[in-house]
């Protein structure tokens, strides 16, 4: 306790100067000026830190974030008058189970019944209203005075029946400053369910903020709950909550507000902000910011990361206005008022209606397949015809090289545009036609069959290219050491840390010039903890549902094993990652058909690595498995389709017909295959279904 005491004595020597005498003091008298103004501190905001009750809603919260259920406590949480008119602020996390009823115990007052004015979902607050009058405020600490190592006490009010006593505290310092993108502090006071909405308090007895959990990785209410007791707590500071309240209490819920873009490269740190994406009516699309375009200032302050960027617009609104500069090229242009927007509308992804031969270096895409139905069908396009251009009917056709040219091409459009096409006939060498297709949006169907030969085994074959200017191109293809030569079976490692295991399993006939479809399988909870038996199951997995598939369909699988007992945690997203982008530098790996592929809280992993690593994901494949959350928007630049089964006797079934519904109402493809008569058990066991999502793995690069 000596470092923080003599911390301690740094804050209150100048309010006590004149009440001490001037001579060194003991150990044991720091003590006692630390214990008497802590006591005061609190006592000075105590008669603003109020009692919460609800009653009602529903016990499960969320499926989540990744693994066990998180459920309604049982016990009062705590609020924070900011008002004398009746106001206060707590967390979103406590009314996350939509309680019927709210009650609210204010020191020296009856007990009331609270109505929801309204929600800041940004950073995870909400105002309440009583009908009360004449209630006491605390004082604001200032953001610009927060300091790394400052006393910080968080406060809550429990099971304590003496309203007029003390709140419980829990004593801490700031550990952090900007944290959450430039939404919270970070204190390392003890912060739980049972503070949530109540205040973190300097020595001073000013309020510094107002305590939530929160996470830099997710933006629901129950977002950082896992981290409760860890040393690792957040408050929004209540000078940030003093500045919106006039928006909160015309109930206005406020949220994020977004450019509309996706950016270029996941390294947040060290990629600068280059647009590889705008999504239509976005607020930058309606400024007219371009993909290639870098994002270079924002209000004045340079964002020469990613990670920069996310910080500076991290704590602006729907409907704030910002200031906006790019480098497009050799030039700087300045986007002077820029209106932010909330959520973005999300568009389904075009489609023409073919499945294309893969591995072709010749210019153009072969026809392999063409659905029923499809805009292709009524154009006439036919299996072997090879299209040349295309283009939206206002314009020229554009010639392109190859399958993922012709995706990029096709993401630029939407749903409803006329396009044409050169089209060479199969067997016509020396004639082109010209075609019209209207595109739909991408489809929830699987090819009841599809044609063989899928590839013409020369992925590695130099590929010719397209005349005219050059469309964005995926990232390209790590290079293979043409000299070693790759593993194939039943293959288990570690990762360059050495710190986690995985298995893998490739076929024998292995061919580097046929790009291979990766599903990564992620197990359920426990069945990871004891090594043994994680590889007993994985073999039996391999051999007795996926190895023909394998074979047959050009598949690699990959097992990364979680070493938690309670399953998959949110940090071992990255490893996984680590392990695609390994197996991606020693295999041909087709980036249009990377699935993760999972079992119920394994499920859940792959929803979340389905969201969250999206230049490599492009289908999520589950069984038995609830969403967590709310599904994040639709990226044309960044198809993702899913395949979801679950039994019609699963005591989920109703919560995953709800995930996929939700995914539908984002504008998602879903394959939704529930099966009659049966519970929890894995897809594979059911034949006929394997098979179809198999097909489906097979067609995920349609166009």
């Amino acid at each position: 306790m000596a470092w923080r005491s003599l911390r301690f004595l740094a804050a209150v020597t100048v309010g006590l100067a004149l009440a001490l005498p001037a001579v060194p003091q003991s150990a044991d008298d720091l003590d006692a000026l630390q214990e008497k103004a802590m006591k005061s501190a609190v006592l000075k905001v105590a008669p603003t830190v109020v009692q919460i009750e609800t009653s009602g809603g529903i016990d499960v919260l969320e499926f989540g974030p990744l693994g066990a259920t998180i459920r309604k406590g049982s016990g009062p949480t705590t609020g924070l008058i900011v008002s004398p008119d009746g106001y206060i602020i707590t967390s979103a996390f406590n009314f996350a189970n939509k309680p019927s009823a709210i009650f609210v115990a204010i020191p020296g007052r009856k007990r009331e019944v609270a109505k929801v004015v309204a929600t800041d979902h940004t950073r995870m607050l909400t105002l309440l209203k009583v009908d009360m009058t004449g209630l006491p405020v605390p004082a604001a600490a200032p953001k610009k005075e927060f300091q790394v190592g400052q006393w910080s006490l968080a406060l809550g009010r429990t099971w304590s029946k003496d309203m007029n006593g003390p709140p419980s505290v829990s004593v801490g310092i700031i550990s952090a400053v900007n944290r959450i993108w430039g939404k919270a502090v970070q204190t390392d006071a003890k912060v739980s369910p049972v503070n949530y909405g109540g205040p973190l308090v300097d020595i001073h007895g000013r309020v510094q903020g107002v305590l939530v959990p929160a996470s830099p990785r997710q933006d629901n209410e129950v977002a950082g709950v896992e981290w409760y007791d860890s040393g690792i707590g957040f408050a929004i500071p209540l000078e940030d909550v003093n500045a919106v309240l006039p928006r909160l209490k015309k109930g206005q819920d406020l949220k994020q507000g977004l450019l509309g873009i996706m950016l270029r490269g996941k390294d947040m740190f060290g990629s600068a902000p280059v647009v590889a994406s705008v999504s239509p009516e976005s607020a930058a699309a309606k400024a007219g910011i371009k993909p290639g375009d870098v994002i270079a200032e924002i209000d004045g302050v340079k964002t020469g990361s990613q990670a920069k960027m996310r910080h500076v617009l991290g704590s602006k609104y729907d409907g704030d206005v910002v200031s906006v500069k790019v480098k497009r090229g050799q030039k700087e242009l300045t986007f002077p008022k820029l209106k932010l927007a909330a959520l973005l509308t999300s568009f389904p992804a075009p489609f023409l209606g073919i499945v294309p031969l893969r591995d072709d270096p010749d210019l153009g895409v072969e026809v392999r397949y063409v659905y029923p139905k499809s805009p292709a069908e009524a154009a006439g396009l036919k299996p072997g015809d090879r299209i040349l251009s295309i283009g939206p009917n206002t314009e020229s056709p554009k010639a392109f090289s190859g399958r993922d040219e012709l995706t990029v091409q096709l993401n630029r459009l939407v749903p409803g545009i006329e396009v044409k096409m050169e089209v060479r006939r199969k067997g016509v060498k020396d004639k082109l036609d010209t075609l019209s297709a209207k595109l739909a949006a991408l489809p929830a169907t699987v090819p009841a069959e599809l044609p063989e030969p899928a590839t013409l085994k020369k992925a590695l074959a130099p590929r010719k290219p397209a005349p005219g200017p050059k469309p964005p191109a995926p990232p390209p293809m790590p290079k293979k050491d043409a000299k070693k030569k790759p593993e194939t079976g039943f293959l288990q490692r570690t990762n360059a840390a050495r710190d986690h295991e995985y298995w893998m399993y490739v076929p024998d006939d292995y061919d580097p010039n046929i790009s291979y479809a990766l599903v990564v399988w992620l197990h359920p909870p426990r069945k990871g903890v004891d090594k043994k038996a994680f590889e007993k199951d994985a073999r039996a997995l391999v051999e007795n549902t996926w190895e023909d598939a394998c074979q047959d369909q050009h598949i690699i699988m990959l097992g990364p094993r979680a070493e938690n007992e309670t399953g998959w945690l949110l940090n071992e997203a990255e490893f996984v990652v680590e392990t695609v982008r390994q197996v991606m530098s020693e295999y041909t790996i087709d980036r249009q058909r990377v699935v993760v592929h999972g079992m119920g809280q394994g499920g859940q992993m792959a929803f979340y690595l389905g969201f969250h690593a999206r230049d490599l994901v492009r289908g999520v494949a589950t069984s038995g498995s609830v969403m967590p959350g709310q599904p994040k928007e639709n990226v044309a630049a960044e198809r993702l389709s899913f395949f979801i089964a679950t039994g019609s006797k699963d005591p989920m079934a109703k919560s995953i017909a709800q995930s996929k519904k939700k995914l539908v109402d984002n504008k998602f493809s879903v394959v939704y295959e529930e099966i009659p008569e049966r519970g929890q058990e894995y897809l594979g066991e059911n034949e006929k279904l394997f098979q179809e999502l198999v097909r489906w793995i097979d067609s995920l690069d349609r166009q």
